[in-house]
């Protein structure tokens, strides 16, 4: 038994008052002359002995009368647990990610566990609230209840060590109050280890689980295939589990319809649609499918441009029909020209230059190529071994600060690529250990930049330095079989890109990216981009210009999936995508039985209802003033009635 207020007890030194009034009173006896003098003294020792208990009987309740009057004003009180007296700091984490769309036995989970919170926490008890993307801290019911009602499903998706340090840091350093943390969460499985890493805090588990969870969703779309005035773009769509009814795909352009197929997936979890669609035009595209279990990815939207191709130059001390093949029109508006007919001041209007194995770098031909690389501009210079060194060193030096040590004369193979350079980044599923390496027979050994391809020795084939890209060997088809190698497409694909990154297909909001735009502006000029479908949604990106682009970089925002438009001086001048990560419609959950240190709840009704059970307190004042009640009327019987 325990009391809310201890300090009442020293109150009980009351019972001493009744002890010296009962033991100190004294009684006095007056004698009496009767004639029978025996007769006398019986009657008055009964008189005597009974007085004596009856002194004793109301001692005794006067006491317990004035004790439960004590303990009643202590308010005693006995509890389920020790933790049930101490103060309780709460906080709830309430997983709000696009995979808590799914469909619960009552609606959807997020939303489910959003009434339970409001209508099972007590209205007054103070919290703090962690979502995915905002931290309500010290909150109650009765004051934010409409706040969060507004709460909504976020793109963000925390990890358990991002969640366990925004925990920890929500709660105060009081080592007196009893701290519980709540973990509410469809816990999908990323691969990590879910385990418990609060320290003296009280960890509680609710997996809310969807009823079904055979999602399909759209996970990727690209560019197949490239006709005269057609492309072939093709969908990738996914199923969790197996299906036989097909699903139909719609393919819009802005809000008309352009095409119609079907997934037809049979016994895969995985199928491709395809549609042909006009080279003409822009799109703005959006794929979509109807599938009630989760909606953020039923829609992904894509954007291809056809008015802003890349620019390439070749200047030429070789052939260079190779090139002309690799940079095809719509993309690409390539032009050739030898060393002697080339223009200096037309080099500022293209976006990449090559320079195709001239004898010699000419000092007038560096310095427009620096003010070219500068101004923000790609340059590939592939190295004649028949020149001499002396021809290169200090024009190459002045570019890349590249250095030739030496010429090689010995057969090479190319055999080590950096797949972490930018010009791969999206070249090779998987890392090839072993494939048909392409020989040179004659190469420079050059010094200097960030090799990209390498050859058995280490020396690097392919260098770059600060937008200049050097081939250290001659590739005409007399030194190497470079041309004939599957991985020239997208070597020169991939490094004419970077004179001018046009937008992708789409982009994955959330992850860091960057582009470039077409466009020529003035000092206090700027670019934004706003929501095709909504104008009101709109921003201004990180931008910097560079010579006649500008380059756009994005990582948080923009927050929303859409087509959007880059406007210059509100002028759409190129469109751009943004698509939700598409990890949230795997959904594949965690088991938590394997977690430790942690209680699982089966819901959040069913936690606060323990939490309830287990912080109850049933006070026993009530019935300390009925026994109070009791001795009283007790006393006054023993008075009237006891002789």
């Amino acid at each position: 038994m325990q009391f809310r207020h201890p300090e009442l007890l020293y109150a009980l030194f009351l019972l001493l008052i009744p002890i010296i009034v009962h033991l100190f009173q004294l009684r006095k006896f007056k004698k009496e002359a009767f004639t029978n003098v025996a007769f006398l003294k019986k009657i008055n020792i009964q008189t005597r002995k009974s007085s004596t208990i009856k002194k004793w009987l109301i001692l005794f309740t006067r006491m317990a009368l004035i004790a439960c009057i004590v303990l009643a004003f202590a308010q005693p009180f006995t509890t389920q647990s020790d933790a049930a007296t101490r103060v309780k700091e709460y906080v709830i984490y309430l997983d709000n990610s696009f995979s808590m769309q799914a469909k619960g036995a009552s609606g959807q989970l997020f939303k489910t566990a959003l009434q339970d919170l409001i209508k099972f926490i007590p209205e007054e008890q103070p919290f703090t609230l962690l979502t995915n993307d905002n931290v309500y801290r010290n909150i109650t019911i009765k004051g934010n209840k409409n706040e969060l009602l507004q709460l909504t499903y976020s793109a963000n998706q925390l990890s358990n060590n991002a969640l366990v340090l925004k925990a920890q840091r929500s709660y105060s350093n009081d080592p007196s109050i009893e701290k519980r943390f709540i973990n509410a969460s469809d816990f999908q499985n990323w691969g990590d280890i879910l385990q418990n890493s609060l320290e003296d805090i009280e960890t509680h588990y609710v997996q809310l689980k969807p009823i079904v969870a055979n999602n399909i969703s759209i996970d990727s779309v690209y560019v197949t295939e490239g006709k005269t005035n057609s492309l072939l773009l093709t969908a990738i769509i996914k199923t969790l589990e197996k299906r036989e009814t097909n699903v139909p795909v719609s393919l819009y352009n802005k809000e008309t319809l352009v095409a119609k197929g079907t997934a037809i997936f049979k016994d895969q979890l995985t199928t491709e649609v395809t549609f042909e669609i006009n080279t003409d035009i822009d799109l703005e595209g959006r794929l979509v499918i109807e599938d009630p279990l989760l909606l953020f990815d039923n829609t992904l939207y894509f954007s291809i441009n056809r008015n802003n191709p890349i620019k390439v130059l070749a200047v030429n001390g070789a052939p260079s029909d190779y090139l002309r093949r690799i940079f095809t029109q719509p993309e690409f508006d390539f032009a050739s020209v030898s060393e002697k007919d080339l223009d200096f001041s037309s080099l500022p209007t293209y976006n990449y230059i090559v320079l195709n194995e001239l004898d010699e770098l000419r000092p007038s031909l560096v310095g427009a190529l620096d003010a070219f690389a500068k101004a923000g501009g790609t340059i590939t210079i592939v190295l004649n071994t028949e020149s001499a060194i002396d021809a290169y060193n200090g024009a190459l030096e002045n570019l890349g600060g590249f250095t030739i040590a030496a010429v090689n004369k010995d057969k090479r193979l190319i055999t080590s690529i950096n797949y972490d350079h930018p010009i791969y980044n999206d070249v090779f599923d998987a890392r090839i250990e072993n494939f048909q390496y392409p020989s040179v027979s004659s190469s420079f050994s050059v010094k200097g930049g960030d090799p990209i391809l390498s050859f058995e020795n280490g020396d690097p084939f392919l260098t770059s330095s600060n937008g200049i890209f050097l081939m250290t060997g001659s590739i005409a088809e007399s030194n190497s079989n470079f041309k004939n190698a599957p991985i020239i497409v997208p070597t020169f694909y991939n490094m004419s890109r970077q004179g001018l990154k046009l937008p992708t297909l789409y982009y994955t909001i959330g992850e860091s990216v960057s582009y470039d735009v077409a466009v020529s502006l003035q000092e206090d000029e700027i670019l934004k981009i706003v929501d095709a479908r909504d104008a009101s949604n709109a921003l201004i990106p990180l931008q910097q210009r560079k010579g006649k682009k500008v380059e756009i970089i994005t990582s948080t925002d923009p927050t929303k999936a859409s087509n959007y438009t880059i406007n210059y001086n509100d002028t759409p001048i190129q469109q751009v995508s943004y698509n939700y990560d598409r990890a949230e419609s795997n959904l594949n959950y965690i088991s938590l039985e394997s977690t430790n240190d942690a209680m699982i709840s089966p819901s959040i009704e069913q936690l606060f209802e323990d939490f309830k059970t287990d912080d109850s307190i049933e006070s026993l004042w009530k019935w300390f003033v009925i026994f109070a009640l009791f001795f009283m009327l007790l006393e006054i019987l023993i008075l009237k009635f006891y002789k």
